[in-house]
């Protein structure tokens, strides 16, 4: 039975869970309930601190868990990223005084708080930088006013809260984080049991939140037209209509493009286009 760690609050949680449940897997009815066995898809559930949660992972106590980037890196264990989830992204980045710490490299020899040690020492090892690295839980922004840091290493969205504190963002982002399946162990070693079904059902699930299908008629010396427009992700499917001189056409298109790609269907000569909604699919 594949073991997966689920987050239990926060901004991945929901989404992690909603996730699950469009893959078909059960999801739990008492937010209390710490274990969820779902025997019909051979899996059980753990829902765990997101920080948590790459621990659990890389100890080997889980085979596989749900967890952000940042928190990954920023454990430091022995676990690995096999794919993104495409949600709770999120960006990375340094903030000091204005004109105080213009670039990176002004890094040396600062103190540094942030509620991510792990994940800010190993960025200045990379570099072959030495600071001081302040560990803080909770919000960091005001440790440069009460004189704990020179800069703080922080999850920046609108860089609003760091404006309110005296501070602006420098340099390159640190990283760009966002929701991750990570499994235990490294990428040599082997995958768990019913790994790879979990992982096209979240697949499917990510194709079927970008793509839409479309259905049109068109005349069939136009479908080669039409067919450049809406190739698919393979081909598209035509089939003949009662009407010999028409074909009706299906193909997945992008979700973001669908009213740009029915407007110029439409303006080619593709009648009756109807866009349906993807639930699931394997590809």
């Amino acid at each position: 039975m594949l073991k997966i760690a689920i987050p239990n609050k926060g901004s991945l949680s929901e989404p992690a869970t909603e996730m699950l449940r469009e893959s078909g897997y059960a999801t739990r009815q008492d937010t209390r309930k710490l274990v969820l066995r779902d025997a019909e898809n051979d899996v059980e559930f753990f829902f765990l601190r997101p920080r948590d949660i790459a621990v659990y992972v890389g100890a080997g106590r889980l085979d596989v868990g749900i967890t952000g980037r940042d928190l990954l890196l920023d454990s430091g264990v022995r676990a690995t990223e096999i794919m993104s989830l495409g949600f709770a992204t999120s960006t990375f980045r340094f903030a000091s005084r204005p004109g105080e710490v213009e670039s990176v490299e002004k890094l040396a020899d600062r103190r540094i708080a942030t509620s991510y040690p792990g994940l800010v020492r190993r960025y200045l090892a990379e570099r072959g930088m030495d600071a001081d690295v302040v560990r803080l839980d909770g919000a960091v922004e005001t440790a440069v006013e009460l004189g704990v840091a020179d800069v703080i290493a922080d999850v920046v969205e609108t860089g609003s809260t760091l404006r309110a504190a005296g501070l602006e963002v420098f340099g390159e982002p640190i990283l760009r984080s966002e929701a991750v399946l990570v499994r235990r162990g490294g990428r040599g070693d082997a995958d768990p049991e019913g790994l790879d079904v979990l992982i096209r059902r979240l697949q499917g699930v990510l194709v079927a939140r970008r793509y839409v299908m479309m259905d049109y008629d068109i005349r069939a010396e136009l479908v080669e037209q039409a067919c450049a427009i809406t190739p698919g992700l393979e081909s598209p499917t035509v089939s003949p209509l009662h009407d010999r001189g028409w074909v009706a056409v299906r193909a997945m298109v992008p979700r973001a493009k669908v009213n740009k790609v029915m407007d110029e269907l439409y303006d080619i000569g593709a009648r009756a286009i109807l866009v349906t909604t993807i639930h699931a699919c394997r590809i």
